[in-house]
Protein backbone atom coordinates (compact mmCIF):
# COMPACT_ATOMS: atom_id res chain seq x y z
CA UNK A 1 0.00 0.00 0.00
CA UNK A 2 1.40 3.62 -1.03
CA UNK A 3 1.97 5.97 1.76
CA UNK A 4 0.53 9.54 1.98
CA UNK A 5 3.74 12.25 2.35
CA UNK A 6 2.56 15.60 2.82
CA UNK A 7 5.14 19.10 2.15
CA UNK A 8 4.35 21.75 4.07
CA UNK A 9 6.02 24.87 2.99
CA UNK A 10 6.09 28.12 4.47
CA UNK A 11 5.30 31.07 1.87
CA UNK A 12 7.52 33.66 1.73
CA UNK A 13 8.67 32.85 4.82
CA UNK A 14 11.10 35.75 6.13
CA UNK A 15 8.87 38.43 4.50
CA UNK A 16 5.58 36.69 5.73
CA UNK A 17 6.99 36.30 9.30
CA UNK A 18 8.10 39.92 9.59
CA UNK A 19 4.72 41.29 8.73
CA UNK A 20 3.10 38.78 11.40
CA UNK A 21 5.24 40.58 13.64
CA UNK A 22 4.92 43.82 12.34
CA UNK A 23 1.29 43.35 12.40
CA UNK A 24 1.57 42.26 16.39
CA UNK A 25 3.19 45.61 17.41
CA UNK A 26 0.51 47.87 15.70
CA UNK A 27 2.00 48.20 12.12
CA UNK A 28 -0.61 49.99 10.17
CA UNK A 29 -0.14 47.85 6.79
CA UNK A 30 0.50 44.18 5.45
CA UNK A 31 3.82 44.70 3.60
CA UNK A 32 3.15 41.54 2.28
CA UNK A 33 1.17 43.81 0.01
CA UNK A 34 3.16 47.05 -0.23
CA UNK A 35 6.58 47.39 -2.36
CA UNK A 36 8.63 45.33 0.42
CA UNK A 37 12.33 43.43 1.08
CA UNK A 38 13.61 41.85 3.89
CA UNK A 39 17.14 42.35 3.67
CA UNK A 40 20.48 43.46 5.74
CA UNK A 41 22.40 46.32 6.12
CA UNK A 42 23.70 47.77 2.51
CA UNK A 43 26.91 48.37 3.70
CA UNK A 44 27.74 44.70 4.78
CA UNK A 45 27.34 41.44 3.16
CA UNK A 46 24.16 41.11 4.55
CA UNK A 47 23.13 43.84 1.55
CA UNK A 48 21.19 41.52 -0.82
CA UNK A 49 17.38 40.72 -0.97
CA UNK A 50 16.65 37.78 1.32
CA UNK A 51 12.47 38.15 0.40
CA UNK A 52 10.73 40.27 -1.68
CA UNK A 53 6.30 40.76 -1.30
CA UNK A 54 4.42 39.88 -4.23
CA UNK A 55 4.09 43.64 -5.77
CA UNK A 56 8.42 44.06 -5.65
CA UNK A 57 8.45 41.14 -7.64
CA UNK A 58 6.35 42.45 -10.01
CA UNK A 59 8.42 45.01 -10.22
CA UNK A 60 11.42 42.58 -11.04
CA UNK A 61 12.54 42.74 -7.77
CA UNK A 62 14.66 38.93 -7.23
CA UNK A 63 16.33 37.39 -3.84
CA UNK A 64 19.64 37.49 -4.32
CA UNK A 65 19.99 41.01 -6.00
CA UNK A 66 22.14 43.42 -3.61
CA UNK A 67 19.72 46.45 -2.43
CA UNK A 68 21.05 49.53 -4.57
CA UNK A 69 19.40 47.21 -7.58
CA UNK A 70 16.23 45.98 -5.89
CA UNK A 71 15.57 49.92 -5.67
CA UNK A 72 16.19 51.21 -8.94
CA UNK A 73 13.67 48.80 -9.88
CA UNK A 74 11.20 49.95 -7.70
CA UNK A 75 11.67 53.14 -6.32
CA UNK A 76 9.45 53.11 -3.23
CA UNK A 77 10.81 49.69 -1.90
CA UNK A 78 10.78 49.62 1.56
CA UNK A 79 13.67 47.24 3.45
CA UNK A 80 12.83 45.50 6.39
CA UNK A 81 16.01 43.98 8.38
CA UNK A 82 15.61 39.97 9.12
CA UNK A 83 14.45 39.02 12.80
CA UNK A 84 16.10 35.40 13.13
CA UNK A 85 15.00 35.29 16.91
CA UNK A 86 11.69 35.91 15.63
CA UNK A 87 11.63 33.56 12.69
CA UNK A 88 12.85 30.64 14.98
CA UNK A 89 9.36 31.46 17.12
CA UNK A 90 7.67 31.01 14.29
CA UNK A 91 8.87 28.39 13.12
CA UNK A 92 8.46 26.70 16.95
CA UNK A 93 4.71 27.43 16.54
CA UNK A 94 4.09 25.95 13.31
CA UNK A 95 5.76 22.84 13.50
CA UNK A 96 4.14 22.89 17.39
CA UNK A 97 0.96 22.75 15.70
CA UNK A 98 1.65 19.88 13.10
CA UNK A 99 2.91 18.10 15.76
CA UNK A 100 -0.64 18.06 17.54
CA UNK A 101 -1.97 15.81 14.53
CA UNK A 102 1.04 13.28 14.03
CA UNK A 103 4.41 12.61 15.27
CA UNK A 104 6.31 12.11 12.15
CA UNK A 105 8.20 15.32 11.05
CA UNK A 106 10.75 15.62 8.91
CA UNK A 107 12.13 18.98 9.32
CA UNK A 108 13.85 20.10 6.21
CA UNK A 109 14.62 23.94 7.16
CA UNK A 110 12.93 26.48 9.18
CA UNK A 111 10.13 27.00 6.86
CA UNK A 112 9.14 23.39 5.79
CA UNK A 113 8.67 19.80 6.59
CA UNK A 114 7.43 16.10 5.43
CA UNK A 115 4.92 14.36 7.38
CA UNK A 116 3.55 10.75 7.10
CA UNK A 117 0.04 11.30 7.04
CA UNK A 118 -0.20 7.08 6.72
CA UNK A 119 -0.76 6.40 10.34
CA UNK A 120 -2.68 8.51 10.93
CA UNK A 121 -5.72 8.81 8.16
CA UNK A 122 -7.80 6.31 10.36
CA UNK A 123 -7.99 9.13 12.80
CA UNK A 124 -8.06 12.36 10.56
CA UNK A 125 -9.82 10.98 7.16
CA UNK A 126 -9.43 11.75 3.90
CA UNK A 127 -5.97 13.50 3.22
CA UNK A 128 -7.18 16.22 0.71
CA UNK A 129 -9.79 17.32 3.31
CA UNK A 130 -6.94 17.25 6.04
CA UNK A 131 -4.58 19.26 4.06
CA UNK A 132 -6.92 22.18 3.53
CA UNK A 133 -7.74 22.20 7.55
CA UNK A 134 -4.66 22.42 8.32
CA UNK A 135 -3.74 24.97 5.90
CA UNK A 136 -6.81 27.25 6.95
CA UNK A 137 -5.54 26.18 10.92
CA UNK A 138 -1.95 27.62 10.45
CA UNK A 139 -3.65 30.98 8.81
CA UNK A 140 -6.19 31.52 10.99
CA UNK A 141 -3.94 31.08 14.42
CA UNK A 142 -0.28 31.92 13.37
CA UNK A 143 -1.26 34.61 10.93
CA UNK A 144 0.80 33.69 7.28
CA UNK A 145 -0.04 30.59 4.65
CA UNK A 146 1.51 27.96 3.89
CA UNK A 147 1.27 25.58 1.12
CA UNK A 148 0.81 21.47 1.17
CA UNK A 149 2.04 19.46 -1.12
CA UNK A 150 0.34 15.39 -1.58
CA UNK A 151 1.97 12.55 -2.93
CA UNK A 152 2.95 8.92 -2.52
CA UNK A 153 6.47 10.03 -1.56
CA UNK A 154 8.79 13.19 -1.09
CA UNK A 155 9.78 14.19 -4.15
CA UNK A 156 6.64 14.22 -5.45
CA UNK A 157 4.94 16.06 -2.43
CA UNK A 158 8.04 18.75 -2.53
CA UNK A 159 6.93 18.95 -6.24
CA UNK A 160 3.39 19.37 -5.70
CA UNK A 161 3.48 22.24 -2.99
CA UNK A 162 5.65 24.00 -5.63
CA UNK A 163 3.03 23.78 -8.24
CA UNK A 164 1.66 27.25 -7.75
CA UNK A 165 1.24 29.76 -4.61
CA UNK A 166 0.21 30.74 -2.42
CA UNK A 167 -2.10 29.02 -0.27
CA UNK A 168 -2.61 26.29 -2.08
CA UNK A 169 -2.95 22.36 -1.55
CA UNK A 170 -1.91 20.34 -4.56
CA UNK A 171 -1.67 16.36 -5.02
CA UNK A 172 1.14 14.53 -7.48
CA UNK A 173 0.31 11.33 -7.06
CA UNK A 174 1.36 8.58 -9.93
CA UNK A 175 -0.82 8.72 -12.19
CA UNK A 176 -0.79 12.72 -12.34
CA UNK A 177 3.34 12.69 -13.17
CA UNK A 178 2.63 12.67 -16.87
CA UNK A 179 0.15 15.52 -16.65
CA UNK A 180 1.42 17.81 -13.58
CA UNK A 181 4.98 17.07 -13.77
CA UNK A 182 6.36 16.55 -16.98
CA UNK A 183 5.35 19.75 -18.84
CA UNK A 184 7.29 21.58 -15.99
CA UNK A 185 10.72 23.32 -16.98
CA UNK A 186 13.96 21.26 -16.30
CA UNK A 187 15.19 23.91 -13.94
CA UNK A 188 11.58 22.81 -11.91
CA UNK A 189 12.62 19.77 -11.04
CA UNK A 190 13.83 19.02 -7.13
CA UNK A 191 17.52 18.36 -7.12
CA UNK A 192 18.31 20.51 -10.42
CA UNK A 193 20.67 23.66 -9.70
CA UNK A 194 21.14 26.14 -12.61
CA UNK A 195 24.24 24.64 -13.93
CA UNK A 196 22.75 21.41 -14.35
CA UNK A 197 19.62 22.71 -16.14
CA UNK A 198 22.45 24.49 -19.02
CA UNK A 199 23.71 21.04 -19.52
CA UNK A 200 20.61 19.39 -19.74
CA UNK A 201 19.04 21.77 -21.87
CA UNK A 202 22.19 21.40 -23.90
CA UNK A 203 21.26 17.98 -24.22
CA UNK A 204 17.67 19.44 -25.70
CA UNK A 205 16.59 18.44 -22.18
CA UNK A 206 13.74 21.00 -22.04
CA UNK A 207 11.27 19.55 -19.45
CA UNK A 208 10.96 17.52 -16.75
CA UNK A 209 9.42 14.75 -19.31
CA UNK A 210 12.31 14.49 -21.78
CA UNK A 211 14.34 13.92 -18.56
CA UNK A 212 12.48 11.04 -17.46
CA UNK A 213 12.55 9.70 -21.07
CA UNK A 214 15.84 10.15 -21.86
CA UNK A 215 18.79 6.91 -22.57
CA UNK A 216 20.56 6.76 -19.10
CA UNK A 217 23.34 5.79 -20.61
CA UNK A 218 23.86 8.95 -22.74
CA UNK A 219 22.83 10.63 -19.12
CA UNK A 220 25.84 8.95 -17.66
CA UNK A 221 28.55 10.24 -20.14
CA UNK A 222 27.53 13.86 -18.73
CA UNK A 223 26.00 13.17 -15.17
CA UNK A 224 28.36 10.10 -14.34
CA UNK A 225 26.47 8.60 -10.96
CA UNK A 226 24.07 11.47 -10.85
CA UNK A 227 22.26 10.08 -13.49
CA UNK A 228 20.47 7.71 -12.40
CA UNK A 229 18.90 9.30 -9.35
CA UNK A 230 17.96 12.24 -11.76
CA UNK A 231 15.81 9.83 -14.10
CA UNK A 232 14.17 8.31 -11.30
CA UNK A 233 13.16 12.00 -9.73
CA UNK A 234 11.84 13.20 -13.43
CA UNK A 235 10.06 10.07 -13.05
CA UNK A 236 8.50 10.58 -9.60
CA UNK A 237 10.71 8.32 -8.30
CA UNK A 238 12.07 8.63 -4.56
CA UNK A 239 12.48 8.03 -0.76
CA UNK A 240 8.44 7.45 1.07
CA UNK A 241 10.78 7.35 4.54
CA UNK A 242 9.95 10.71 6.80
CA UNK A 243 12.94 10.31 9.41
CA UNK A 244 10.87 11.71 12.49
CA UNK A 245 13.57 10.15 14.82
CA UNK A 246 14.34 12.87 17.91
CA UNK A 247 17.93 11.75 18.14
CA UNK A 248 19.38 11.84 21.65
CA UNK A 249 23.45 13.25 21.14
CA UNK A 250 25.19 10.94 19.74
CA UNK A 251 27.11 12.80 17.66
CA UNK A 252 30.11 15.74 17.73
CA UNK A 253 30.12 18.72 15.51
CA UNK A 254 31.09 22.28 14.89
CA UNK A 255 30.46 24.83 12.10
CA UNK A 256 31.37 28.20 11.55
CA UNK A 257 29.96 31.31 10.16
CA UNK A 258 31.92 32.36 7.14
CA UNK A 259 32.97 36.17 6.73
CA UNK A 260 32.01 36.29 3.61
CA UNK A 261 30.16 34.24 1.15
CA UNK A 262 32.53 31.50 -0.89
CA UNK A 263 31.11 29.74 -4.19
CA UNK A 264 34.65 27.71 -4.82
CA UNK A 265 34.81 23.98 -3.42
CA UNK A 266 38.90 24.24 -2.91
CA UNK A 267 38.14 27.58 -0.73
CA UNK A 268 36.20 25.71 1.59
CA UNK A 269 38.47 22.86 1.78
CA UNK A 270 40.77 24.69 4.68
CA UNK A 271 37.83 25.49 6.42
CA UNK A 272 36.75 21.49 6.07
CA UNK A 273 39.95 20.70 7.82
CA UNK A 274 40.46 23.27 10.86
CA UNK A 275 36.68 21.80 11.37
CA UNK A 276 37.79 18.41 10.89
CA UNK A 277 40.52 18.63 13.62
CA UNK A 278 38.39 20.10 15.92
CA UNK A 279 35.67 17.33 15.97
CA UNK A 280 38.17 14.72 15.91
CA UNK A 281 40.11 15.81 18.83
CA UNK A 282 37.06 15.96 20.89
CA UNK A 283 36.12 12.45 19.54
CA UNK A 284 39.71 10.85 20.59
CA UNK A 285 39.06 12.62 24.39
CA UNK A 286 36.44 10.89 24.45
CA UNK A 287 37.57 7.40 23.36
CA UNK A 288 35.73 7.12 20.51
CA UNK A 289 35.27 6.74 16.96
CA UNK A 290 32.60 7.66 14.33
CA UNK A 291 31.25 5.54 11.14
CA UNK A 292 29.20 8.60 9.95
CA UNK A 293 30.83 11.73 8.34
CA UNK A 294 28.52 14.65 7.70
CA UNK A 295 28.97 17.95 5.95
CA UNK A 296 26.22 20.45 6.66
CA UNK A 297 25.97 24.08 4.50
CA UNK A 298 23.55 26.86 4.54
CA UNK A 299 23.40 29.20 1.89
CA UNK A 300 23.08 33.08 1.18
CA UNK A 301 19.26 32.34 1.63
CA UNK A 302 20.00 30.59 4.88
CA UNK A 303 18.97 26.84 3.90
CA UNK A 304 20.53 24.50 5.69
CA UNK A 305 21.55 21.09 3.57
CA UNK A 306 23.66 17.82 5.22
CA UNK A 307 24.85 15.26 2.83
CA UNK A 308 26.58 12.45 4.54
CA UNK A 309 28.56 9.06 3.56
CA UNK A 310 29.19 5.89 5.97
CA UNK A 311 32.66 4.38 6.44
CA UNK A 312 33.49 1.15 6.69
CA UNK A 313 35.36 1.59 9.22
CA UNK A 314 35.02 3.69 12.52
CA UNK A 315 37.69 6.71 12.76
CA UNK A 316 38.69 9.02 14.73
CA UNK A 317 41.86 10.14 12.48
CA UNK A 318 41.84 13.73 11.26
CA UNK A 319 43.09 13.11 7.75
CA UNK A 320 40.77 10.64 7.24
CA UNK A 321 37.77 12.30 8.24
CA UNK A 322 39.04 15.75 6.29
CA UNK A 323 39.57 13.32 2.91
CA UNK A 324 36.25 12.47 3.57
CA UNK A 325 34.67 15.59 4.01
CA UNK A 326 36.13 16.79 0.84
CA UNK A 327 34.37 14.02 -0.96
CA UNK A 328 31.14 14.84 0.39
CA UNK A 329 31.20 18.38 -0.59
CA UNK A 330 32.26 17.39 -3.84
CA UNK A 331 28.86 15.55 -4.31
CA UNK A 332 27.02 18.86 -2.85
CA UNK A 333 25.31 21.86 -4.75
CA UNK A 334 27.13 25.03 -4.12
CA UNK A 335 25.37 27.35 -6.43
CA UNK A 336 23.69 30.02 -3.92
CA UNK A 337 27.14 30.50 -2.21
CA UNK A 338 27.72 29.14 1.39
CA UNK A 339 27.54 31.46 4.36
CA UNK A 340 27.86 28.64 7.24
CA UNK A 341 30.10 25.37 6.95
CA UNK A 342 29.88 22.14 9.42
CA UNK A 343 31.39 18.77 9.94
CA UNK A 344 29.46 16.03 12.62
CA UNK A 345 30.49 12.91 13.34
CA UNK A 346 27.62 10.11 13.65
CA UNK A 347 27.14 6.74 14.81
CA UNK A 348 29.65 6.47 17.83
CA UNK A 349 31.22 3.63 19.25
CA UNK A 350 33.90 2.93 21.56
CA UNK A 351 35.68 0.39 19.30
CA UNK A 352 37.36 1.09 15.76
CA UNK A 353 37.56 -2.69 14.27
CA UNK A 354 39.57 -1.54 11.36
CA UNK A 355 38.89 -4.10 8.37
CA UNK A 356 42.51 -4.09 6.38
CA UNK A 357 42.31 -3.41 2.89
CA UNK A 358 44.43 -5.35 0.65
CA UNK A 359 46.37 -2.01 -0.21
CA UNK A 360 46.30 -0.70 2.93
CA UNK A 361 49.35 0.85 4.84
CA UNK A 362 48.47 -0.53 8.52
CA UNK A 363 51.64 0.59 9.65
CA UNK A 364 51.03 4.22 8.29
CA UNK A 365 47.93 4.43 10.01
CA UNK A 366 49.17 3.21 13.60
CA UNK A 367 51.86 5.68 12.94
CA UNK A 368 48.89 8.55 12.23
CA UNK A 369 46.87 7.55 15.20
CA UNK A 370 49.98 7.66 17.20
CA UNK A 371 51.08 11.20 16.17
CA UNK A 372 47.25 12.74 16.37
CA UNK A 373 47.50 11.39 20.07
CA UNK A 374 50.95 13.07 20.54
CA UNK A 375 49.91 16.32 18.91
CA UNK A 376 46.32 16.19 21.01
CA UNK A 377 48.83 15.71 24.21
CA UNK A 378 51.26 18.80 23.34
CA UNK A 379 47.97 21.21 22.75
CA UNK A 380 46.40 20.04 25.98
CA UNK A 381 49.05 20.70 27.74
CA UNK A 382 50.89 23.89 25.45
CA UNK A 383 47.72 25.27 24.48
CA UNK A 384 45.78 24.95 21.25
CA UNK A 385 48.04 27.22 19.31
CA UNK A 386 51.26 25.64 19.40
CA UNK A 387 50.81 23.13 16.64
CA UNK A 388 48.82 23.79 13.68
CA UNK A 389 48.46 22.74 10.23
CA UNK A 390 50.22 25.09 7.55
CA UNK A 391 46.54 25.23 5.64
CA UNK A 392 44.79 26.41 8.76
CA UNK A 393 47.17 29.52 9.25
CA UNK A 394 43.92 31.46 8.18
CA UNK A 395 41.08 30.07 8.74
CA UNK A 396 39.09 30.63 11.87
CA UNK A 397 36.60 28.41 13.68
CA UNK A 398 33.77 29.21 15.33
CA UNK A 399 34.25 28.45 19.34
CA UNK A 400 30.78 27.30 19.74
CA UNK A 401 30.19 23.93 18.80
CA UNK A 402 27.06 21.24 18.34
CA UNK A 403 26.30 18.00 20.41
CA UNK A 404 23.60 16.73 18.49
Amino acid sequence: MSKIIMHIDVNNAFLSWTAVLLLKNGYKEDIRNTYAIIGGDEKSRHGIVLAKSTPAKKKGVVTAQTIGQAKRLCPNLKVYPPDYNWYKRMSDSLFNLISKYTPDIEKMSIDECFIDYTPVKHLYGNELEFAYKLKNEVKNTLGFTVNIGIASNKICAKMASDLSKPDKVHTLFPNEIKTKMWPLPIDKLFGIGKRSAIKLKNLNIKTIGDLANYPENKLYKIFKNQSVDMIKSANGIGSDFVDSSLSEPKGIGNETTLKNNIYSKEELNPYLLALSENVTLRLRKQEKYAYVVVVTLKDKFFKRKSHQKKLVNATNITEEVYKTAVEILNEMDMEDGVRLIGVRLDNLTDTSNHQVSLFENIDKRDDNTSLEKTVDNLKEKYGFKIIDKASLTNVKVGKKYLNK
